[in-house]
């Protein structure tokens, strides 16, 4: 990473920059200066400027509900073909149950913030893939046309899935109608997997890669529990603010079906058999 151009950027000479954990999609960078730490993400394919910009908008929006904290955003910056996000760098540990349940209430408090449609302002990215956020006045529309239709339109493109695998858009959206019932539009993060989120060291919640828009709140509470999920006492938080849905557990094949199709196209056929089981038990 280039000493000059961080210098350049923050004004600040550094004394020292360590590589850090920062995902499939770009390197992460800790910078050391005599007056503050930050985070650098860098990445250098064809759209990574886009993207970065995207997740440091999808910041802002979080941050101005004023209900959950986001790293201190400098900008977003390009030098010799590579974006940088640059941010706060945001000292963490290891979370305890309080912790946990100080994030399930914040992460509720978040959900609570309500609009009018489903959708966003603009399209953003889901890991490397495209997202389509095209607003819609009703859940089911959005979900199916905006969220399923495309990834499985991409799995057939890719070769992963096979045309007698993929349920019509009609088929989809009234197995979703009878499920969804009536649905809020929330603010979601988008992405919430146990690496997009920080608990500092003093024991405040952080998030992290956002893929925002308005969504039903069962999405991100979905995507919680993809890989392994969050502690008890999480979502004994969150719960306490927002009841379950009548139909979680329905819920939460429907809405992490959309996260195994974006793997499913990003890493390869190791999500295929979650896939179909999904697809197979509720469009069948």
């Amino acid at each position: 990473m280039d000493a000059s151009f961080i210098h350049q950027v923050l004004g600040e000479k550094p004394i020292a920059i360590t590589s850090v954990s920062g995902g499939d999609i770009a390197q992460a960078f800790k910078v050391e200066t005599g007056n503050q730490d930050y985070f650098v993400k860098s990445a250098s394919f064809q759209n990574a400027r886009d993207l970065l910009q995207k997740e440091a908008l999808g910041l802002q929006k979080l941050a101005s509900t004023h209900t959950i904290a986001i790293p201190e955003i400098l900008g977003v910056y390009h030098n010799q073909g590579t974006a940088y996000l640059f941010l706060g760098f945001i000292a963490s540990k290891n979370p305890s149950n309080r912790d946990m349940e100080v994030f399930g209430r914040a992460l509720a408090g978040l959900h609570q913030i309500r609009f009018g449609t489903f959708g966003l302002e603009t399209d953003n990215f889901i890991g490397k893939l495209p997202q389509s956020n095209t607003v819609h006045q009703n859940w089911v529309d959005f979900y199916v046309q905006e969220r399923l239709h495309p990834q499985l339109k991409m799995a057939l493109n890719l070769g992963k899935l096979d045309q007698d695998s993929i349920p019509s858009i009609t088929k989809m959206g009234t197995c979703c109608e009878a499920l969804f019932g009536e649905v809020n539009a929330s603010l979601l993060h988008g992405d919430l997997w146990s690496g997009n989120y920080l608990i500092s060291n003093e024991g405040r919640p952080y998030l992290i890669d956002p893929a925002v828009y308005y969504g039903h709140n069962e999405v991100d509470l979905a995507m919680t529990k993809l890989f392994g999920g969050f502690s008890s006492t999480f979502y004994g938080a969150y719960h306490e603010v927002i009841p379950p849905h009548q139909n979680q557990k329905a819920l939460v094949d429907i809405y992490q079906l959309y996260y195994l199709l974006v793997h499913l196209n990003l890493f390869g056929i190791s999500y295929l058999s979650p896939v179909l089981r999904i697809l197979k038990r509720y469009f069948s």
